[in-house]
């Protein structure tokens, strides 16, 4: 039996990985949950992990895995088996051969020491369907470690949606003086633009809004399993 608060956390975290791929930070769960401080999300998530419903994966910060749901939430279908050796962070897709959607590769994204401006389309790569929203797609490949706390690690691939705005709190693809591209959390401060890392070694950067452009939010994220 679960507590409101655990439950709620529970189907946060599930509703997130369903729909972006990724688990939410720990500022965003305070958040949600409208929590005083992170301290409360750590017990959360212990006694949940504690109680079976989730894991914590190894050698990944602050990434997590819904286990099983509460006999209360209604009962996904179960997932088909996925196509060759491609699959999504944290969830699995379902079969995508008469429903395949092609994404351009775009060229590698900066997720640490800058990089220069997105390249031109490199390749094609098939994504599950239900990763994609309305609007244009792209994907890179990610270089750096910069975003690893946000569960994203040097060489996954993104699945960018394009936008030229973005929520504070959104994962963008932020271009910065027209010349390097960057994978970073959004967030504005006044005139500026605060652009996070979602690693303690990297500090955020701020810079004046003119300076930052908005390429794209992630919507999802793909690892190769060799």
């Amino acid at each position: 039996m679960l507590t409101r608060k655990q439950h709620d956390l529970l189907m946060f975290i599930h509703e997130r990985l369903q729909s972006v791929g990724v688990p939410p930070s720990f500022d965003e769960m305070k958040d949600a949950l409208d929590l005083r401080s992170k301290s409360g999300i750590h017990r959360l998530i212990t006694a949940l992990e504690e109680r079976g419903f989730i894991r914590r994966l190894p050698n990944r910060a602050r990434a997590l895995e819904v286990v099983k749901m509460p006999e209360s939430a209604a009962k996904a279908p179960a997932p088909a088996p996925r196509p060759s050796n491609v699959e999504p962070l944290f969830k699995k897709p379902r079969a995508v051969e008469r429903d395949a959607s092609s994404v351009p590769v775009m060229g590698r994204i900066a997720a640490g020491v800058p990089i220069s401006a997105i390249q031109q389309n490199t390749h094609d790569i098939i994504v599950p369907p239900e990763m994609l929203g309305p609007g244009e797609h792209y994907a890179l490949e990610v270089k750096g470690d910069s975003m690893i706390e946000a569960g994203i690690l040097d060489g996954d691939t993104v699945v960018i949606q394009k936008a030229d705005t973005a929520s504070a709190g959104e994962i963008v693809v932020a271009l910065v003086d027209d010349e390097e591209a960057t994978l970073k959390r959004f967030r504005r401060k006044g005139g500026m633009v605060a652009l996070e890392a979602a690693n303690p070694a990297y500090e955020t950067r701020l810079l004046g809004a003119d300076r930052v452009k908005v390429q794209g939010k992630l919507v999802g994220l793909i690892r190769r399993y060799h």
